[in-house]
């Protein structure tokens, strides 16, 4: 794989992308796809030196089992590694009442990738709190999907509208070897 050079202050964040989520019926790219593409950015920025943030969602009241219980795992393909840093996020948005925007903070990550299922919910609603607080956001598009075609490009028009780049994998990171 070539190693991109992302600018510095750029952070890979990926969105929900846990067993229980990946393997449920999403568009315009299954489950499956999504996380090709998301394990293509996380590698690239891991060999970048570049932050990757990982969040879950778990539900608050614990009846999923908790963050950690095997319903909330992430897919193998994106799991955490060394130097990864885990969010757990109770709503949709992974800076609501979460420490993201801190963490970020104290990476110096000021830019963010952003990649996950849905487009319309956690990735949306993420994308929307960054883009508040400031940050420069990117989406990748072939690395999030959501419940419906329409609805992902409903979704990503929404985005766009802000000021949010959409891009692909390939023209992010280059095609895959």
């Amino acid at each position: 794989m070539t190693t991109t050079a992302f600018p510095s202050g750029t952070a890979l964040v990926l969105v929900d992308l846990q067993h229980w989520i990946v393997s449920r019926p999403v568009a315009p790219h299954s489950g499956a796809a999504v996380v090709r593409a998301a394990a293509r950015l996380k590698a690239a920025f891991e060999a970048a030196g570049r932050p990757v943030v990982l969040v879950r969602h778990a539900r608050l009241d614990g009846s999923d089992g908790g963050p950690d219980s095997h319903v909330n795992r992430f897919a193998a393909e994106v799991a955490a590694r060394p130097g990864n840093e885990v969010v757990t996020k109770y709503t949709i948005s992974a800076f609501a009442g979460t420490d993201l925007d801190a963490l970020l903070r104290r990476l110096g990550a000021t830019a963010l990738v952003v990649a996950g299922i849905a487009t319309e919910y956690g990735v949306g609603e993420t994308v929307r709190g960054a883009v508040s607080l400031g940050h420069p956001v990117t989406v990748v598009e072939d690395a999030v999907s959501a419940l419906s075609a329409p609805a992902h490009t409903a979704a990503l028009a929404a985005l766009r509208g802000l000021g949010v780049t959409v891009t692909s994998t390939d023209e992010l990171i280059g095609p895959a070897d």
